[in-house]
C-alpha cells in the first residue's frame, strides 16, 4: 500500500456458531454475552489497513501490541506513505519503528479531518460495509472469520467477477 494509508480496527463477537461442544457456558437467545463493557474473551479484533487506491489488508488479531502490528504491516506499507489512524498508542510505536509519517486523528475532540485530506473515514466505511455483509449470514464462527474477510475483500475489489477472478479468489483462500 502506498500514499495515504488509513488504519483502524473493528470488533466482532467471538462465536462458536455450529460447534457441538462449546468452550464456555451457552448464552441465552438475544442476550449480551459480556454484559456491560467489553470483556476480552467475547470479542475478536480485526485490523484493517486501506489506502486511497482501495488496496486492503485485513487480519484477525490475537493481540494489538506494536510488535504484532509491525510484523503484520512492515512489508505492506511503502516507506514514503503517510499513515492515518486514531490515537491508539500501538500505532504510534509501529509507525515510529517503520519510519513513516503518522497523522493521528482524535474524533472525541472533534478532529475527524486533519489538513483537509487526512482522515480515516474510508476505512470506517469499509468496516460498516463489512459488518452489514457479515450480518447477512447472521454472524459467522470466529474460526472461519479470516475466510469471510477474504471473500468480502474479493467482492470489494472486483466489480464484475468472472471465471478467472473467481479462480484467483480460490487460490488466495487456499
Amino acid at each position: 500500500m502506498s500514499g495515504i494509508v488509513e488504519i483502524d480496527e473493528t470488533l466482532f463477537r467471538y462465536s462458536e456458531k455450529g460447534s457441538r461442544t462449546l468452550s464456555r457456558k451457552a448464552h441465552k437467545r438475544g442476550g449480551d454475552c459480556a454484559g456491560r463493557g467489553r470483556k476480552k474473551g467475547d470479542w475478536v479484533a480485526v485490523l484493517v489497513a486501506r489506502d486511497r487506491n482501495k488496496q486492503v489488508f485485513d487480519e484477525c488479531l490475537d493481540s494489538a501490541d506494536s510488535v504484532t502490528l509491525l510484523g503484520l504491516l512492515e512489508n505492506k506499507i511503502a516507506a514514503d506513505s503517510v499513515v492515518c489512524s486514531d490515537g491508539f498508542l500501538s500505532y504510534l510505536k509501529m509507525t515510529q519503528d517503520m519510519k513513516v509519517e503518522h497523522k493521528i486523528l482524535n474524533a472525541s475532540h472533534g478532529r475527524r479531518v486533519k489538513e483537509g485530506v487526512f482522515h480515516i473515514q474510508n476505512v470506517n466505511a469499509y468496516h460498516s460495509r463489512l459488518h452489514l455483509w457479515i450480518n447477512t449470514f447472521r454472524g459467522v464462527a470466529t474460526k472461519y472469520l479470516p475466510n469471510y474477510l477474504g471473500w468480502f475483500r474479493f467482492f470489494e475489489t472486483h466489480d464484475n467477477p468472472n471465471e478467472n477472478s473467481i479462480l484467483a479468489m480460490q487460490e488466495q483462500l487456499t
